[in-house]
């Protein structure tokens, strides 16, 4: 069983992030059709696919069931075979490392110095943190082939 396509909309074109969208979720098609998928996540990601194509009143419905279907397939990939796109993790622990290691960090260096002004110097350490704890699962990912060949961006 394989993968349905994305019909294509000459007449939206002219919308460089409408287009962006499309050929996003197109390559994220592509992607998936090289990997060896069950017939029950094919099923599920043909019928987002099929809300996709119904689409067809005005361009902003369009990126935004495009977006939502894009969402809903990463997340199931993600969640029943774990394939992530390139610098998923890394994105992730960014926003992590802030939080876990970051207000930690700066609440103690506020407190040993006796002005918590300095709270927010912890925020950049946790980042970085967080980036290289993400950077070292993304490159667990790439080794045991878990990781799709295409970026996402937001």
């Amino acid at each position: 069983m394989e993968l349905k396509e994305l019909k294509k909309r000459p007449e939206f074109t002219q919308n460089k992030k409408l287009t962006n969208a499309f050929n996003q979720l197109d390559n994220l098609l592509i992607e998936l059709n090289k990997k060896e998928l069950p017939n029950n996540i094919i099923n599920t990601i043909n019928s987002e696919i099929d809300q996709v194509n119904s689409v067809s009143q005005s361009e902003k419905k369009l990126k935004k069931q495009l977006v939502k279907a894009q969402n809903a397939i990463l997340k199931l990939v993600e969640k029943e075979l774990k394939y992530v796109s390139k610098s998923h993790y890394r994105n992730l622990w960014l926003v992590l490392g802030m939080a876990v290691f970051g207000v930690p960090f700066g609440a103690a260096f506020g407190a040993s110095t006796g002005n918590m002004g300095l709270l927010g110097i912890g925020l950049p350490i946790g980042m970085v943190i967080g980036m290289v704890l993400g950077a070292n699962l993304d490159k667990k990912a790439q080794k045991e082939g878990r990781q799709l060949d295409l970026e996402i961006k937001q």
